[in-house]
């Protein structure tokens, strides 16, 4: 993904969306408008083409992007739209800090930002219903085939809407707080990553993490909005 960010991102259409957490038993609907997710993970050189910053340990142009915060990716996010002319999608505060505060959405830009949860399952499921959208082996690097390593960017099958990755290689962070109740500013992650094994490989699986660690496998791909 080092071409303009824009010539690889796909349209979403628009849908309805079940959502449901296993640990608290609870399932929800979200009604989701048109949007457009990246096709892949955003990648080593586009991150460092626009940050000049290249975190993580493993190294490939077209290697995902790992080691990276909740806010690493935020910041992310407004230097690229900023980078191609885009108003920016986020708006911080110059005193924020780790805990999440700080940091309002504006829904009315047409800059890069983080898919929702619900917009990531959506476009993960591509209208299928069933845990995956294809035999595991075929659509994901997991425990099972990645010789726990990073693999590049849209080696595998994509779905049906001609995204990558969506599961396995590794985990996208996503715009939502996971359950502020519980875990206070914790952010929700999908998709599962090259050491998981295939259970949290599924379209539905849930994780959560504090917005300011930064793992070994844990990436992000970009979504913009539809601005009318």
């Amino acid at each position: 993904m080092d071409m303009r960010a824009a010539d690889r991102m796909v349209a979403i259409p628009p849908g309805r969306v079940t959502l449901s957490d296993r640990r608290t038993r609870r399932s929800w609907q979200v009604e989701l408008a048109p949007y457009r997710l990246a096709a892949y993970p955003v990648t080593q050189a586009l991150y460092a083409q626009i940050t000049g910053l290249l975190p993580g340990t493993a190294r490939g142009d077209r290697l995902p992007v790992e080691g990276v915060s909740w806010w690493d990716a935020v910041r992310f996010c407004n230097a690229l739209s900023r980078h191609e002319g885009l108003a920016p999608a986020y708006r911080l505060d110059a005193d924020h800090h780790a805990e999440g505060d700080g940091i309002a959405w504006d829904s009315a830009a047409d800059g890069y930002r983080l898919p929702t949860e619900a917009e990531w399952e959506h476009a993960c499921r591509a209208g299928t219903t069933g845990p995956r959208y294809g035999p595991l082996d075929e659509i994901a690097w997991y425990r099972g085939n990645s010789q726990e390593r990073l693999h590049d960017v849209a080696g595998k099958r994509p779905n049906a809407w001609g995204l990558h990755d969506m599961l396995g290689n590794v985990w996208d962070w996503c715009w939502d707080v996971y359950d502020p109740e519980v875990y206070g500013s914790y952010r929700v992650l999908r998709g599962g990553g090259w050491f998981d094994e295939h259970w949290s490989c599924r379209a539905s699986a849930r994780r959560r993490s504090h917005p300011s660690f930064q793992v070994d496998d844990v990436g992000f791909r970009v979504a913009r909005s539809v601005v009318r």
